[in-house]
């Protein structure tokens, strides 16, 4: 399982890296909904939600699933617009970016996690089709209210949306981000000078592999291979390819790889510790139940968000008795968690139990 980026028709001049404050700000705010995944964040999350405004807390839910499960394509809005368009030096600039999306692609970018909308196919009539929203506001029922009262407000006006989201942002720079930023941005433009030095010294190979392990090039080099437990292909056409590095990101190595955007690498640096791993038995049982492939792609999902047992038939194209064999696998070796929100039943994987299996593990999954 991979995804492809076709670089065939790509300029050598064409991989650039680069820094996004937007970019950094939406990991931030994942990094304080989701602590689990970032062990090495956790002293910084605690100090930033003691002193967070009871106000800002409040919004902060109101649209938090556009970064806890990752983040949404929306904190990298450069990429869905034409002619190669850079991220910008300041976030105030990266806001100006993000205005610049259409309606259509700011709805259907910011849906993605609410109603898993069609990541690899161009978005159709999200905002005029009628059955398209019918069914956006339906699957959206399933991940609770806040999820329906924020699709029915971007549906019905999204400029109100935009204009919030907006203020939010800035009032998270005002609150916590600006000093974070003063202090990340360094580290990482001496990290995206340094990958474009070895760019130019020793060609996109050896620049690949300084990135991540988990990137590749294929022997023609017409193909960047991304190591993830997920399948997609996406092409790296003139407008380039981008390469973002993130320090609250780490472990996760996120690919933009949306139908009509440009794809992007975002990539982490640093290397936090995990804790050890369990006892050989418990190991052995949870081990056995990670080693079908459709449970490690369903782990993937939970990892991320919780889901329904029908969200997840829908996904892999499988049917819901299907799926609910294997959760219980994944439940009776301890791994996923269920929890019951009005008519739904709710899965997610329990990423403090799974970090105990290592780091490596977690890391693909989380990847």
């Amino acid at each position: 399982m991979s995804v492809r980026i076709d670089i065939a028709g790509l300029r050598p001049q064409g991989v650039v890296f680069v820094t996004s404050p937007l970019a950094e700000l939406g990991m931030a705010l994942h990094a304080l909904s989701e602590p689990a995944h970032h062990p090495g964040l956790q002293a910084w999350a605690t100090a930033v939600a003691a002193r967070l405004d009871p106000h800002l807390a409040d919004r902060m839910c109101e649209a938090d699933f556009l970064w806890r499960s990752t983040f949404s394509d929306l904190f990298l809005p450069f990429a869905g617009l034409a002619g190669g368009t850079p991220p910008g030096t300041t976030l105030a600039e990266d806001l100006d970016l993000l205005d610049k999306l259409t309606d259509e692609q700011f709805v259907d970018a910011a849906l993605e996690f609410t109603c898993m909308s069609q990541y690899d196919l161009p978005a159709t009539g999200i905002l005029s089709d009628a059955e398209v929203r019918r069914r956006a506001l339906e699957t959206a029922a399933s991940r609770g209210h806040p999820q329906v009262r924020f699709t029915q407000r971007l549906l019905d006006d999204p400029p109100a949306v935009r204009a919030w989201l907006r203020r939010f942002l800035e009032d998270c720079d005002d609150a916590f981000f600006a000093e974070a930023w003063a202090r990340l941005s360094h580290q990482l433009a001496a990290d995206a000078r340094h990958k474009t030095d070895l760019l130019r010294r020793r060609g996109l190979a050896e620049a690949l592999a300084a990135v991540s392990p988990a990137l590749s090039l294929e022997e023609d080099g017409t193909r960047i291979v991304v190591d993830k437990v997920l399948e997609g292909r996406t092409t790296a056409g003139a407008d380039g390819l981008y390469l973002l590095p993130t320090s609250l990101g780490r472990p996760h190595l996120s690919v933009l790889h949306r139908a009509g955007w440009q794809p992007l690498l975002h990539y982490p640096v640093g290397s936090p510790e995990l804790s050890s791993p369990l006892s050989l038995e418990q190991l052995t049982l949870r081990m056995t139940a990670l080693s079908h492939p459709v449970r490690m792609r369903l782990c993937r999902l939970l990892a991320r968000s919780a889901y329904t047992t029908s969200d997840l038939a829908q996904v892999h194209g499988m049917t819901a008795p299907e799926i609910s064999r294997h959760l219980g696998v994944l439940k009776k070796a301890g791994l996923v968690t269920t929890r019951r929100r009005g008519r739904y039943v709710l899965h997610q994987l329990d990423v403090t139990v799974v970090a105990r299996l290592g780091s490596d593990f977690l890391e693909g999954m989380l990847r």
